[in-house]
């Protein structure tokens, strides 16, 4: 290890990564990934002895998954402020702020080397499957803040923490394909099958032979939707592309154009609208997926809307675009107060409901919006949002920022939010209004704005991006 130009020495710098020796439960993080890393960054620069658990088998496993995707957000954008000082006086250097790097990159460059700088206190292949108190279920009261957590892995051992950060995220639990929330009828049978995939494969890499000359139904009307279909739309012509959403247009999908501030995101959808209206994408709307039947290697779709009008698609392959939701299970014998529609906290639900918020309307929030009745439970990042498709990267710094700070017992700085995002005219359910508001990067897949993996020369002059 070196010096830093802000005078942290070796010797300094091995203090505040791997701190005091523990004399009482840590903080443990769940999951390593750019939320949980940067938790573990803030700890450590305040003295707070932690344990990151991470349930894969690399760093930042769930963002590995995509990491064939380019995001449409810049480096200066997608690295936390006090992962970058500890990284910076370990002698590393930033990336081109400028750069879009893609999911691999973002590891590679920036999470794997943060995560070493904390050694063994992250933890690969450690799963929870429950938390609870030291002693006490969730009946029991009196006494209950005085006592740890108790987390159990899923290979049976315990440990104990005096809080918890819940980074881990959504990717595992993504949304069903069946248009009213519930599994679609058939729709198990053709997932397994092998007929439905779930969003941001990677077609133009390793998965490019399930999709090459096949008609492909991608349904839904995000970003990681549109990441999906640009790919799709640079396979051979003999590739068949259905895109199908449930709204009456696209218009959400295709954004603000060359009113983004991020112009990578902007062109994103620019391009979509060009492909559907040259045809090489077929758009259906109103499209309510809600019985799946297989027959050999084909999948029929069918559509039935409130009034019972129905509408089908056959296709060889489906790509369930369809967002992710929260599990909250391992956190069953705690006391959560969860908003009944959003699955976030209930005092953060007003202040990023889809339904009057796009991401430029959410404000910067932390510590009493992500508080629950048990004391020292946070949920952050994406996970923290519940279903809402609104969460931004940067917001889940400051969250971390803020959580941990009152962890540390400085409240002043807990609850003195601050964020700064770049203008853009899309992230909304409703374009008009949207041009007039500022968004900050959206992220990885919860409302994640992804972009299909193109040409470094393709990226910067057409964009193609996504979330920080």
């Amino acid at each position: 290890m070196s010096s830093s130009c802000c005078g942290t020495t070796a010797l300094e710098l091995e203090q505040i990564v791997h701190g005091p020796e523990a004399t009482a439960p840590p903080v443990v993080v769940i999951g390593a990934g750019p939320a949980g890393l940067a938790a573990a960054a803030h700890l450590a620069e305040r003295g707070q002895p932690f344990v990151v658990l991470e349930a894969g088998e690399r760093v930042a496993a769930s963002v590995a998954r995509w990491g064939h995707v380019r995001v449409f957000s810049p480096w200066k954008y997608n690295i936390d402020a006090a992962a970058r000082r500890l990284l910076t006086a370990d002698g590393w250097t930033a990336p081109d702020g400028e750069w879009l790097p893609t999911g691999a990159e973002l590891i590679d460059d920036y999470l794997a080397p943060l995560a070493k700088l904390f050694g063994e206190r992250v933890r690969l292949g450690a799963k929870v499957t429950a938390i609870s108190r030291l002693t006490y279920d969730r009946v029991r009261t009196n006494g209950r803040q005085d006592v740890p957590f108790l987390i159990r892995l899923e290979n049976g051992e315990e440990l104990q923490a005096r809080a918890i950060i819940d980074a881990s995220g959504t990717y595992e639990t993504p949304n069903v394909l069946g248009a009213s929330g519930l599994p679609a009828h058939g729709e198990a049978e053709a997932v397994a099958a092998g007929l439905v995939d779930h969003a941001l494969p990677d077609v133009l890499g390793t998965d490019r032979a399930r999709y090459e000359g096949k008609h492909v139904l991608v349904v839904g009307a995000g970003h990681s939707a549109a990441t999906t279909l640009l790919a799709l739309a640079q396979l051979s012509a003999a590739t068949r592309i259905t895109w199908a959403i449930r709204a009456g247009g696209a218009s959400r999908t295709y954004g603000g154009g060359d009113a983004d501030a991020l112009p990578a995101r902007g062109a994103l959808g620019t391009r979509l609208r060009a492909h559907v209206d040259s045809g090489r994408i077929h758009l259906v709307t109103a499209f309510f997926a809600h019985t799946l039947q297989c027959d050999g290697e084909q999948v029929k779709v069918v559509s039935r809307d409130a009034s019972g009008h129905e509408q089908a698609v056959t296709a060889d392959r489906v790509v369930a675009a369809t967002g992710y939701r929260p599990d909250h299970t391992i956190a069953g014998e705690l006391r959560l107060d969860l908003d009944p529609i959003l699955g976030s906290t209930r005092a953060l639900a007003p202040l990023i409901d889809p339904n009057a918020h796009s991401c430029g309307t959410v404000p910067a929030h932390g510590v009493d919006e992500l508080a629950h009745p048990e004391p020292g439970f946070y949920a952050v990042g994406v996970k923290s949002y519940g279903r809402a498709p609104t969460f931004l990267m940067a917001t889940g710094y400051e969250q971390v920022r803020s959580v941990v700070a009152a962890l540390a017992g400085d409240w002043e700085a807990a609850r003195d939010l601050r964020l700064d995002l770049p203008e853009t005219g899309v992230c909304s359910s409703n374009l008009a209004e949207a041009q007039e508001q500022r968004v900050g990067l959206t992220t990885g897949i919860s409302g994640g704005l992804l972009a299909a993996p193109l040409p470094l020369a393709t990226v910067l002059a057409e964009g193609g991006g996504c979330c920080g």
